[in-house]
């Protein structure tokens, strides 16, 4: 029979976790248990939720309690899952859901990334080193002309995937549609002048009900890939289009929304769960993240708990590439790989953008810092004979230490 065991951190006194461990698992189930006559508890045994283990913290007031749900109670399928397990129970005080443990034939009903971490690297052509990613900044109420030069600055800079502002939606000025036949243009020609192969994942958005009609459209114009602003939708719509055969995209998960539910220490999901493990099971190839030193920075140890269930290894998941992000400039290079390795995307706006040299000059800059620590350079000693790079830690400052 398959099951999902939930681990929640709650908040009660000493001594009183067995019974609200208990509690959990017959509301979220079959509601009561010992007033039930022995024929209807032999009747319901196999829809009882079940604690599985409970632990009382040192700290206080907390303890940690991992309930058991039968496979009976749900279909396969994420809101039907988070709905048992986490529906109702969420409304209830200082709960907070920090993992979800499936057995493997649930797992099963999930696709996982359709590219993953290699199937990435075989469509850019970048093996061995983190990839390098830009977002267009600047182009809510430009034209088509200005994200033209963008892209084609970016992707001369040897950015290797470039993808869309998660606000830039459908406008008049840079339709959807005219975005892609755009994209693909100035990518090929700047392909055919470099040799280097960059993505551009454009931003799907609008209704739900129209969502895979466009996604399709996109792959037929030559998309190379989407963004997808997953938690304003839901993880089971990032499932079916990941699942959708005429689509066949990767697809990269923004976190845009996420904080609402995963923010606070006491209430919601944990980081982990939410922008880790479930987005992979969805599909996700790429998921997107606040790092723990920029502009928008999370704890360190969640950051870290995110790229960890985006690529340990799984026997049926592909995995997804982790992409911290938000205030990453070149001296950062060094302790993004040190943190993340070389399995992640380092991902600059402004630290591309804002480069004396425009957003090619941003570009190179990132590469040669690359290179430098793949090399066991520093990058003082690789910014004397780099201009680029040079210029870029006069700006943001000298290495960070790691």
């Amino acid at each position: 029979m398959g099951e999902v065991i939930a681990t929640y951190r709650i908040k009660g006194k000493s001594g009183s976790f067995e019974k609200k461990a208990e509690g959990i698992a017959l509301g979220l189930t079959v509601g009561s248990w010992t007033d039930l006559p022995l024929l209807e508890q032999e009747q319901l045994r196999k829809y009882k939720g079940r604690v599985v283990s409970v632990e009382e913290k040192e700290e206080g007031p907390w303890g940690e309690v991992k309930i058991g749900y039968p496979g009976h109670n749900y279909s396969n399928d994420i809101p039907a899952i988070l709905t048992t397990v986490f529906g109702k129970l969420s409304l209830d005080g200082e709960v907070k859901l920090l993992d979800l443990e499936f057995s493997e034939d649930l797992k099963k009903s999930f696709p996982g990334p359709r590219f993953g971490i290699e199937g990435i690297r075989q469509l850019t052509g970048v093996h061995g080193r983190p990839l390098l990613m830009s977002i267009f900044k600047g182009v809510i109420g430009r034209d088509l002309t200005f994200l033209e030069n963008q892209l084609r600055a970016q992707a001369l800079g040897g950015v290797n995937v470039v993808k869309d502002d998660e606000i830039l939606f459908d406008n008049s000025l840079t339709p959807f549609f005219e975005r892609v036949r755009l994209g693909k243009k100035v990518l090929h020609d700047v392909f055919e002048e470099t040799g280097s192969r960059t993505l551009y994942a454009v931003n799907l958005t609008g209704k739900t009900s129209q969502l895979r009609d466009k996604a399709r459209k996109a792959r037929e114009l030559g998309a190379d890939a989407l963004l997808f602003n997953v938690f304003s939708y839901g993880l089971d719509v990032l499932q079916e289009l990941r699942e959708d055969p005429a689509i066949s995209l990767p697809i990269m998960a923004h976190p845009a929304f996420a904080g609402a539910v995963a923010a606070s220490p006491v209430y919601g999901v944990s980081y982990s769960l939410w922008l880790g493990k479930l987005l992979r099971m969805a599909g996700a190839d790429f998921s997107l993240f606040p790092s723990p030193y920029g502009s928008v920075a999370l704890e360190k140890g969640n950051v870290l708990s995110i790229s960890h269930e985006l690529t340990k290894h799984d026997d049926h998941l592909k995995r997804t590439l982790p992409v911290p992000s938000a205030g990453i400039h070149p001296a950062l290079v060094p302790l993004l790989v040190k943190d993340f390795g070389t399995d992640c995307v380092i991902n600059a706006g402004g630290g591309i953008h804002g480069h004396p040299d425009g957003a090619s000059g941003g570009g190179r800059a990132f590469r040669q810092a690359i290179d430098a620590v793949l090399n066991g350079r520093s990058l003082q000693e690789a910014a004397e004979t780099h201009e680029e790079l040079k210029k870029a830690l006069s700006l943001w400052g000298g290495e960070v230490k790691v």
